[in-house]
């Protein structure tokens, strides 16, 4: 299974025909590259605030008010690009109403026969906290993806082992993370949760990012790092865990993901944090002893 993952640059389209052009012109780009998944960036939906005059999309509550006329165009776009170009399409995150002008941040999961799947970014970030608007959701779910099972872990979400591994236990080989980060060390705790996640869990972690500047956005305004698509730091695998990622100015970071030949490594890896996991369960270790030293 071949899987790309986007940097994708933060563009300010003039209405939703403009947006739905580019988005048609980069997935083409990714299915040329013979992709059966892929991976668009957290926040994406926010990029249409910038169809509205500049009171709307210079205001974050605004912005989230105004996109939400675009939701079943944004479905139907998408659920058609997966279906023409005969591959999986998760679209970074769509801020959802949920009513009382309550949003939750959805990673819409496109798939070629038709299908809408979605997850819920779980963990709120200090950002999203202070908006007042955001709420974070409460169901953690693992796709069927042609045979392979896949879990979402929503940017900030990566930084959590015990949802990702309820993931792996519940067969997820494959973590996708949409995410959007302003500042460096942002881009590097996103990274470094990323890699942690594979490392542990023995998996692979496929993760988009933003990029450039959208000085329009109060939200998108700055973005950093590098797609990459990530493997455990052990034997088979490259040395640094990065099987693939962009540069600049590059869009798409693509690499070909064999789950038998995976699986198959688990017995000689040189270490198995996936198995040994039950070790630091053990009652023993659910307290710290103080000891005083003289």
């Amino acid at each position: 299974m071949k899987i790309a993952v986007a940097r994708y640059p933060v563009g300010s389209p003039a209405d939703f025909d403009a947006f739905a052009a580019r988005q048609a012109q980069v997935l083409g780009e990714a299915a040329a590259a013979g992709a059966r998944i892929a991976v668009l960036p957290e926040y994406l939906s926010l990029e249409l605030a910038a169809t509205f005059r500049k009171h709307i999309f210079s205001d974050l509550p605004a912005s989230l008010a105004a996109i939400q006329q675009y939701r079943q165009q944004w479905l139907a776009l998408f659920s058609r690009l997966a279906r023409e170009l005969d591959m999986h399409v998760v679209a970074g995150s769509f801020l959802l109403d949920t009513g009382n002008a309550r949003y939750r941040n959805r990673c819409d999961w496109f798939t070629p026969g038709g299908q809408q799947l979605w997850q819920d970014k779980l963990q709120l970030t200090g950002f999203e906290k202070s908006t007042g608007l955001i709420d974070a959701g409460d169901e953690l779910k693992v796709f069927d993806i042609d045979g392979v099972r896949v879990g979402v872990a929503i940017c900030y979400d990566s930084e959590f082992p015990l949802p990702v591994r309820r993931q792996y236990e519940a067969g997820a080989r494959l973590l996708i993370v949409p995410s959007c980060t302003d500042t460096a060390a942002g881009a590097t705790r996103v990274r470094v949760g990323c890699l942690a996640r594979a490392l542990e869990n023995r998996m692979f972690v496929a993760q988009s990012v933003t990029a450039g500047l959208a000085e329009w956005s109060p939200a998108l305004d700055v973005n950093t790092g590098e797609a990459a698509i990530f493997a455990p730091m052990d034997a088979g695998f490259p040395a640094d865990g990065v099987l693939a990622q962009t540069r600049e100015g590059q869009m798409w970071a693509v690499a070909e993901l064999d789950f038998a030949a995976f699986e198959a490594s688990r017995t000689h890896a040189q270490v198995a944090n996936d198995r040994d996991w039950a070790g630091q369960l053990q009652p023993g270790l659910a307290h710290a002893v103080v000891t005083n030293a003289h």
